[in-house]
């Protein structure tokens, strides 16, 4: 007989509010979910000075070479996958950047697979292949699971930065954690369910880290997807209207520059920007780890006579990102899964 575990953990309270939820209208079943999931923002919220803290070591890691891998298993592990997943359509991020470990690897995925989140070994052997200088961050709702304790445990001893995003403010694995991110959102409406409010939290943790890295490695101009990789005809007309958003170029001269550019958004861009040949742009980049904002202002100092059209944004109110990585191997994994944007 398998051996079972009483988990202790605000997830796996029951929720006073909710206790006479299966007789319920359907219109209050989901008046009661949905009110429930208001408070889960200001769960998110508390965490976000360590947060930050995370996110501007993950871009010094990156910039060193180093990766960023999720572990989890179940809701969180899948929540995982489709963060790293959806960086490369978005942010055209280098394959193996951000690696997500799901416990049990693809086939969990869609179906539980027994025993493999309890399995402290295997999220040890999982996390084996890391360095010192990347960065783990586990994800477990209720704060146990031996999967991510075993990967937390061996980056450790690796030398690895580690990070713990929970919904459980007892949790035992913060011992083997530089960065505690506690969303601590309370009971379920349904008693154990972190698919809901802790899986919300947990989405919207993953969502702002990554994004946040990958505007501080520049891939982004002011707030507009300039790294994003065109795979569909969605994202061929935004690459367009990005364009012209973004220079106030007419679709005409959007379209030439796109062309001129191979089909590469960015050195597009700072040409229409700049005024410049697209081999000057691609230069300047090249010389700027990729950032348009740091590439233009270069370019600017360099040649006074040359301005940007007045109707596209100014350095001085876009962000100004630091430089994005260099080209590095990438780790592979037989938990990793890339996929396209969703729509």
């Amino acid at each position: 007989m398998a051996s079972d575990v009483r988990v202790s953990a605000p997830t796996e309270e029951r929720h006073p509010g909710t206790t006479e939820i299966d007789t319920a209208s359907t219109l209050e079943v989901l008046t009661l979910m949905n009110d429930a999931d208001r408070t889960v923002a200001d769960a998110v919220a508390e965490t976000l000075p360590e947060l930050a803290r995370l996110v501007d070591h993950a871009v010094d890691a990156i910039r060193a070479g180093g990766h960023v891998h999720y572990f989890g298993a179940g809701t969180s592990g899948r929540l995982a996958v489709l963060d790293a997943a959806e960086l490369l359509p978005t942010f055209n991020a280098p394959e193996g950047l951000f690696v997500a470990h799901h416990a049990g690897g693809p086939a969990a995925l869609l179906r539980a697979v027994e025993n493999v989140e309890d399995d402290v070994e295997l999220g040890s052997a999982d996390a084996g292949t890391l360095t010192a200088a990347d960065v783990v961050i586990g994800l477990t709702a209720s704060g146990r699971t031996p999967y991510v304790k075993g990967a937390l445990m061996c980056a450790r001893e690796i030398g690895a930065r580690t990070a713990l995003v929970t919904a459980n403010p007892g949790s035992e694995l913060t011992a083997y954690a530089d960065h505690v991110l506690v969303a601590d959102t309370g009971p379920e409406v349904l008693t154990g369910s972190t698919r809901l409010k802790a899986g919300t939290a947990q989405k919207l943790i993953l969502n702002a880290f990554s994004t946040a890295v990958m505007i501080r490695l520049g891939r982004t101009w002011s707030n507009l997807m300039v790294d994003v990789v065109a795979t569909n005809a969605k994202l061929r007309g935004r690459v367009v209207r990005i364009l012209q958003e973004a220079s106030g170029a007419s679709d005409e001269d959007a379209r030439l520059a796109l062309e001129a550019a191979d089909g590469q958004l960015k050195p597009a861009l700072l040409s229409l920007l700049a005024e410049v040949p697209v081999d000057v742009a691609l230069t300047a980049l090249a010389a700027h780890g990729g950032s348009v904002a740091a590439a233009l202002t270069s370019i600017s100092t360099s040649d006074p006579s040359s301005t940007s059209p007045s109707t596209s944004p100014t350095p001085s109110t876009s962000p100004t990102p630091s430089t994005s990585p260099t080209s590095s191997t990438s780790p592979t994994s037989s938990q990793s899964v890339s996929t396209g944007e969703l729509s």
